[in-house]
């Protein structure tokens, strides 16, 4: 258990230091992987504290940073909150305008970077290089020695601002607190210790997913290995060099790992004994695919958001076992409530009291958004935080995912969940992976389309799916054109970009009547 007041000293200094905390793997597969131990780890975080505490930044300055993940990215987030500042990493994925935006209204005084980002970097900015032309560091940055680590002022004091993805406007930036994330990676450390794992990290830092289980394995004294970025091939191949047991990803990584046909069947991934899926529904056909994939691995079907954390659902107080596609029944710290909206039939009682979106309160939620004063604040007087999230409850006390409010659109006077149109689809043994996107109809308002992915080997066409679906689902659900694809665009959260898929719906469907 992590008594620290400050998240950036999570390393428990009393145990082995010489045990490897961290394996950098090199954007160049060719370099040899960097081993770092605990006590380098610790060094390098206190040299970027000490020299930030010498410049005399303010308690709360913004620190940002703007990188592909690295080991010494990582010391230096831990360096900035050691130091009482907040560490603000920065989607890089962003275009340049974005990213300046999300630079000028985080306030933020310095950027460390890498050599890839160094051109997105607004002109009169302050920014350190993370890595030297010779490959060293941080070098002449950090200062070496030791550092006491500031001691938060409150519970309320921001150790950590990541800015959301902006899919629904302009990014906003989620203030998160020292004691907030201390609770949840000793909440989860008492749930799933990650001690003798080895955890392998590909998304990015930048997001909830990949830093909350870096915290965690840095608490746990875990070794793990960090890829700079995400691809399939050298995930699978990270996974069988480094015999890596557990792994964090959303649906989309799994789904391309499964397109690397050749390389999975000379690539041993024995080793894989947990996968958490986060950030996004898995469907049925998925879930069936990452048995066959991985069937050593016990799967966990996650929920989380950056706003609300990842602690939210566990196991069964009773000890039932959760069912494949539920996300779980609520954590015993964890309130939550189903708030019924314009969302839920109102000639259904049992959606009424089963089914809506969900509220939650707990140690781990946010403490707000910065400089949103245009924003509605999403946590209540009553402290529960709403998350947009729709969620149907059974009998049980299981909760599982039906969809994003902000997804839902109205065909006909009927509310469609793009996810429960998907699941549908994807129980069709001939199709591996499914989106459905709105497109404007004059008649209907707005009306379903879906693209699709094939399993290997299958033949299936759009006349025999939308038969499908009319039988296995309400009319009104069924996609009115299906396209084939071999793949779905993504976002810079590696999720679905389905504003992407709406755009090219509906430039198809233009082209279409144009040809007519």
């Amino acid at each position: 258990m992590n008594t620290a007041g400050n998240l950036g000293a999570i390393i428990d200094t009393a145990r082995d230091l010489d045990k490897i905390a961290l394996i950098g793997v090199d954007s160049d597969a060719q370099a040899p992987a960097r081993h770092y131990s605990y006590r380098n780890i610790d060094a390098l975080a206190n040299g970027v504290a000490r020299t930030l505490a010498a410049r005399g930044y303010a308690a709360g300055t913004r620190i940002a940073l703007l990188a592909a993940n690295s080991v010494p990215y990582v010391a230096s987030v831990l360096g900035i909150m050691r130091a009482g500042l907040i560490a603000v990493p920065v989607n890089f994925k962003f275009p340049p305008a974005l990213i300046a935006y999300v630079l000028a209204d985080s306030g933020a005084q310095l950027v460390f970077y890498d050599a890839a980002r160094r051109d997105a970097l607004p002109p009169a900015i302050d920014a350190v290089a993370l890595i030297s032309a010779e490959g060293t560091p941080l070098a002449g940055f950090a200062d070496p020695g030791s550092f006491d680590a500031v001691q938060p002022a409150s519970a309320d004091t921001p150790a950590l601002m990541l800015y959301t993805s902006g899919s629904t406007g302009k990014p906003k930036g989620v203030l998160l607190s020292h004691a907030s994330h201390l609770w949840i990676v000793n909440t989860r450390r008492s749930a799933t210790p990650l001690d003798e794992e080895r955890a392998l990290i590909a998304a990015p830092l930048y997001h909830m997913n990949a830093l909350a289980l870096m915290l965690l394995s840095l608490a746990s004294h875990a070794t793990t290995v960090l890829l700079p970025q995400f691809t399939a091939a050298e995930y699978l191949r990270a996974i069988a060099q480094y015999r890596c047991t557990w792994l964090t990803a959303v649906p989309p990584m799994i789904a391309m790992m499964l397109q690397e046909k050749a390389l999975i069947a000379i690539t041993d991934l024995s080793s894989v004994r947990v996968i958490r899926m986060g950030s996004a529904p898995v469907s049925p056909s998925l879930l069936a695919a990452i048995h066959h994939l991985l069937p050593n691995a016990r799967v966990i079907n996650a929920y989380g958001t950056t706003e609300g954390g990842p602690v939210v659902f566990g196991p069964h107080p009773e000890g039932k076992p959760t069912p494949p596609l539920s996300v779980g029944y609520p954590h015993p710290a964890v309130s939550i409530r189903l708030d019924r909206g314009a969302e839920n039939n109102e000639n259904d009682q049992a959606d009424a009291e089963n089914q809506g979106v969900l509220a939650l309160k707990s140690p781990g939620v946010m403490l707000g958004y910065h400089q949103r004063p245009d924003v509605k604040h999403p946590i209540g007087t009553d402290g529960f935080y709403v998350t947009g999230d729709v969620f149907r409850r059974d009998a049980d006390g299981f909760y599982y995912f039906v969809g994003r409010r902000d997804d839902m659109f109205v065909s006909g006077g009927e509310n469609i969940y793009p996810g429960e149109v998907e699941k549908m689809l994807e129980q069709h043994p001939a199709i591996e992976q499914a989106v459905v996107v709105p497109v404007d109809d004059d008649i209907k308002g707005q009306k379903p389309v879906a693209f699709v992915v094939q399993r290997a080997g299958s033949t299936i066409d759009a006349q025999a799916l939308k038969t499908y679906a009319l039988a296995h689902a309400p009319a009104y659900q069924h996609p009115r054109q299906v396209w084939f694809v071999d793949g779905f665009p993504l976002a810079s959260t590696n999720k679905i970009d389905r504003s992407a898929l709406k755009a090219e719906a509906a430039a198809r469907l233009k082209a279409s009547l144009n040809k007519g």
